[in-house]
């Protein structure tokens, strides 16, 4: 299996990995996490050889094939899927039906199995070098994003391949919801080491966040012990009768290590900018239809009103008419037919794709976001270029010079230069690490106006959306509920779900519906059954973490009051009262150890419970 061991790289003064180190075991699935530039894709590029270590070992068995997504779209066969053959096994060259299985999986139609792979778009490509990877079986599969060129049901299907995928997989992927539905193990990349522990992305987090805490704490009690004991040496050193004592706080010292101070990790931190509206509806549009060729319409007659409050999701396929359809809205298209009307008060914010492509690449990141509104002062300008992360000099970077990450927080830099009470979000997390996804969502779940996402992730679709746009049948139609709704009472038509048009009947007429009827009823009562046993049994837990962690700030307190009481006693030379202080801090800090011991226990039973019920649930989905 792939072990790495003791690596350490650096690109110029910037320090990648030091000392890393991990090791995979047979029939693993590991999600690597970490944030945009801190290496993910340079371990990839180690593994495979094309870029070497400063120091340390990479390590796989004899004849251990690895495969991975190639970027380069180079195709030698005459039709897709021919060419999605070649990533067959010798001794399976013939089985071409299980390349034709990914290849519908990954939204492929059997007529363009047919055409040749030059018709497809870069994105289409890319799936189909997808395909041939996955069709070709090996030891190891390496992923980076696969997410980013794949559609909502594509997404789906893959999730469910992976989940059966009997070799060793590493996905990269800013997608939490769908890492942690395929993986079995989570590594994340931070202060150049590499943690791997068994579980999703959220117990790896909550685990470094509370040995960070822990560390911290750990470091201001040593440096306050080191102070108190520095002082005690200083204040007593002359005294012969103080020898032995001031000797014992010496040793003492020499035994401390000195812990140094973590580095700040900078955090994307932000808020829209809400614009007062007072009416109800900020827009109406009416039986809205879109073609580019005024025969093949991607939109027909579509009718949607967006209220003040609305989360509106647009969904679907891609090349079906998403974007296009937020274009529409915003005025950068004119319908064929029907009417797009917006309130007069309502204020725009808008996030899309082309608008990215639009920034000046000849300017700074402080010019581009002083263009958005000239208003504003060099200050403010700057304030909000250090909440996108580009404080002091970083400002000054040039657009051109930027990652795809760093242009797509311009762009919300840009937005936040503006008040607005209506937001338009195409594919906003594209090329943002899991950290900025998370702002994000927090952000669009805590702002005062509407918002209408066009996205592929399904868990911003169940945090935010609250009415969706459906791409599916061949039409554009409003649905009225949350995502799980939709799935619940219609699915996505590749998936078997419900159509949502008229069909002509069957002289075969399917059987009576009430079966999955009362399928859906058992599962419903099946999910609430479960949902309660959850409750029953996370409850306790989280009563007794509360209650440790208020035991354990109350301690504290005791032991930064008992220290004070320590200095006043050294000070008047009490020497009864610093001894019983010295027993009680010692009895305290045991105390303390001892509830954190607990407290550690206790949380990662509540993960353990919390995955557990989560998996229960995830079944019924």
């Amino acid at each position: 299996m792939l072990s790495i061991f003791d690596l350490t790289k650096s690109f110029g003064p910037q320090v990648l990995f030091e000392n890393a180190s991990l090791k995979m075991s047979s029939g693993e699935r590991l999600g690597l996490v970490g944030r945009n530039g801190y290496g993910k894709s340079t371990i990839f590029r180690m593994i495979l050889g094309e870029a070497k270590p400063d120091s340390g070992t990479i390590t796989t068995p004899k004849n251990y094939r690895i495969g991975h997504l190639a970027q380069h779209l180079h195709f030698s066969k005459p039709t897709v899927l021919e060419e999605a053959c070649l990533g067959l096994l010798p001794e399976e060259e013939y089985d071409h039906y299980k390349a034709q299985t990914i290849l519908s999986g990954l939204g492929f139609t059997e007529e363009d199995m047919a055409k040749s792979p030059s018709e497809f778009s870069g994105g289409f490509q890319i799936r189909l070098n997808l395909a041939k990877v996955l069709v070709s079986n090996p030891n190891l599969l390496l992923l980076d994003e696969p997410t980013n060129y794949l559609d909502i049901i594509s997404i789906r299907w893959i999730t469910r391949f992976l989940r059966a995928w009997k070799n060793e997989l590493i996905i990269i992927s800013h997608d939490r919801e769908f890492l942690d539905s395929v993986t079995t193990h989570t590594a994340l990349i931070h202060r150049q080491k590499i943690k791997k522990i068994e579980g999703p992305t959220e117990k790896l987090y909550a685990l470094i966040e509370q040995e960070e805490e822990t560390y911290e704490k750990t470091r201001i009690n040593q440096e306050k012990q080191r102070k108190h004991a520095e002082a005690f040496i200083n204040r007593f050193r002359a005294q012969a009768n103080r020898a032995a004592m001031v000797q014992s706080r010496v040793k003492m010292l020499d035994k401390l290590p000195k812990l140094q101070e973590l580095s700040n990790v900078q955090d994307l931190d932000f808020q829209f900018h809400y614009s007062p509206f007072v009416a109800k509806t900020m827009m109406e549009v009416s039986n809205l239809s879109f073609s580019f060729d005024s025969e093949n319409f991607l939109i027909n007659d579509l009718s949607l009103t967006i209220s003040s409050k609305d989360r509106v999701a647009i969904i679907g396929k891609n090349g079906k008419g998403k974007s296009t359809l937020l274009n529409l809205l915003a005025g950068e298209l004119k319908p064929n037919n029907g009417d797009v009307t917006s309130h007069p008060d309502t204020k725009l914010g808008y996030f899309g794709q082309t608008n990215i492509n639009r920034l000046n690449l000849k300017i700074t990141v402080e010019e581009e976001i002083t263009q958005a509104n000239t208003s504003l002062g060099r200050t403010q300008v700057r304030g909000i270029c250090g909440i996108m992360m580009f404080s002091g000099e970083l400002a000054e970077k040039k657009i051109s010079n930027l990652s795809g990450g760093e242009k797509s927080r311009v762009m919300l830099g840009k937005i936040l230069a503006q008040p607005s009470n209506l937001l338009f979000l195409d594919e906003p997390t594209n090329h943002l690490d899991m950290e900025s996804i998370e702002t994000l969502i927090e952000a669009i779940e805590n702002f005062d106006g509407a918002s209408v996402v066009v996205t592929h992730s399904e868990e911003i679709l169940r945090r935010v959306a609250t009415k969706l746009v459906v791409f599916h049948h061949g039409i554009a139609e409003v649905f009225n509920g949350n995502y799980d709704d939709f799935l619940e009472k219609i699915g996505w038509e590749e998936e078997g779900g419900k159509s949502s048009k008229t069909k002509t009947p069957s002289s075969n007429p399917k059987k009576p519906e009430a079966p999955l009827e009362s399928n859906k009823k058992d599962r419903r009562k099946q999910r609430s059954d479960i949902i309660s046993e959850r409750s029953k049994a996370l409850t306790p837990l989280n009563t007794e973490i509360e209650s440790l962690e208020k035991e354990i700030c109350s301690l504290e307190k005791i032991v930064e009051e008992t220290n004070n009481d320590l200095i006043k006693a050294s000070q008047e030379k009490n020497t009864n009262a610093f001894i019983s202080l010295s027993q009680t801090l010692k009895n305290t800090q045991k105390q303390i150890d001892e509830k954190f011991g607990r407290l550690e226990m206790n949380s990662k039973k509540l993960q353990d419970q919390t995955q557990k019920y989560d998996a229960l649930l995830k079944e019924l989905e």
